[in-house]
């Protein structure tokens, strides 16, 4: 009988392993819960896609399905909103949420550490923050400053949430 080659039975086995031996329905239950950690952190691993730079860390979160970042008359708009605050494409993160590995504040803070986050018709219960605020109140909050308002569309054909609208970006960005 060569080494290979040895068989031994089962009251053999449990007296050789007694005490590295358990039952299979326990490593059922702790592959499901290894698997959904490694779920979770996928999403941070994962590509976000944006468009700008985030050079100042300035993050606007936007949600639209059937474009990559935004359509290109909100793009025309937001960019026009930025000029006047005195930023760039380059100085911000432009993220459409629909495209991205995860849609959740916790996780999106993971990726992005942002001093300003401005949700373009996300609301704070939406993103899963954990607090709420009403459109145009800027919120501080963990060390970013939050700014909840109306799609970039409601607010390009609407001069009263524009002037709103205003009044919170020259509060953010201490804007004479």
């Amino acid at each position: 009988m060569a080494l290979n080659n040895i068989e031994l039975n089962s009251l053999l086995l449990i007296d050789l392993y007694r005490n590295s031996l358990f039952e299979i329905n326990e490593v059922k239950k702790n592959v499901v819960a290894d698997q959904s950690k490694i779920e979770k952190n996928d999403a941070l691993t994962k590509e976000w896609k944006f468009l700008g730079e985030f050079k100042k860390n300035i993050l606007l979160v936007v949600r639209y399905n059937d474009v990559t970042h935004l359509p290109d008359e909100s793009l025309n708009f937001l960019t026009s909103i930025l000029i006047a605050c005195k930023l760039s494409l380059a100085d911000v993160a432009i993220l459409n949420i629909s495209n991205q590995p995860s849609a959740l504040y916790k996780d999106v803070q993971k990726k992005f550490r942002g001093v300003a986050t401005v949700l373009f018709g996300i609301t704070p219960q939406e993103f899963e923050m954990p607090l709420s605020f009403p459109e145009f109140q800027v919120q501080p909050f963990d060390n970013c400053t939050f700014l909840y308002v109306p799609v970039l569309e409601k607010l390009e054909s609407d001069k009263i949430l524009k002037s709103k609208l205003w009044v919170c970006l020259r509060r953010m960005f201490s804007l004479s």
